[in-house]
């Protein structure tokens, strides 16, 4: 999947990571870009081409997917947390909310482009996952259950739409500088550097993306004995 003279659409794409999926894909060369926001007026970013989208609402994703039929990249990027305990009061609401953006969104925007993907000659999806798909803390733990269930759909997209020669890239990254993590005080990465990290895994023809450190090391103690997970209380997730 090249950048140059794709046709791609961003979801989330009024701030953080988002906007800059966005303002890099035009440096290097797509012909279009659909901004996606539930608030489309947010969007400002010039050259894009601004569209409603809320990924919770089927309607809505049905009728993009029907209005940008020459979508050749889509990056499923919208995302939301909470944070607090699993045994807090409203915690299964939380997660609830968090699993119909972070899952069936994801989902819901997958299935109504692959139809358009295959008649555009294969294209691809870019899933952005994260570190918290392996691990878990106490704050996170419910937003890290929606993300692992984000990677299993993300793997299952893989297999689903690889006879039509869709490319699915699975991001997985730990903190990013976004309004997500405002009031988090760990080492973070820029943007700028995450996106830069994932066009350059998604043109090589890549199907997963570790973009830092963290990532990795997390990636790699999965298969230790004891993994990484069954400590992960005191690893940031």
């Amino acid at each position: 999947m090249k950048l140059d003279n794709a046709v791609v659409l961003v979801t989330g794409a009024n701030r953080g990571l988002g906007l800059e999926f966005a303002r890099q894909a035009l440096a290097r060369g797509a012909r279009k870009v659909y901004a996606a926001a539930r608030d489309p007026g947010k969007i400002t970013l010039p050259g894009v081409v601004p569209v409603r989208l809320d990924v919770t609402d089927p309607a809505q994703v049905a009728e993009l997917a029907a209005a940008c039929a020459d979508v050749t990249l889509v990056i499923n990027n919208a995302g939301i947390a909470t944070d607090g305990s699993l045994l807090d009061e409203g915690s299964i609401e939380a997660m609830r909310r968090m699993m119909e953006t972070n899952v069936y969104g994801m989902l819901r925007v997958s299935q109504a482009f692959a139809p358009v993907l295959a008649a555009n000659r294969g294209g691809a999806f870019l899933n952005v996952l994260s570190v918290a798909s392996w691990i878990s803390t106490t704050g996170l733990a419910a937003y890290a259950a929606t993300k692992s269930a984000a990677w299993s759909v993300n793997n299952g997209l893989r297999i689903a739409l690889k006879d039509q020669g869709t490319q699915v890239l699975g991001l997985h990254v730990g903190f990013v500088d976004t309004d997500l993590t405002r009031g988090i005080d760990l080492p973070k990465l820029a943007p700028a550097e995450v996106v830069e990290r994932a066009y350059a895994a998604l043109e090589a023809g890549k199907s997963e993306v570790l973009i830092d450190e963290l990532s990795q090391q997390v990636k790699a103690g999965l298969s230790m004995d004891p993994g990484v997970y069954l400590d992960a209380v005191q690893r940031p997730a």
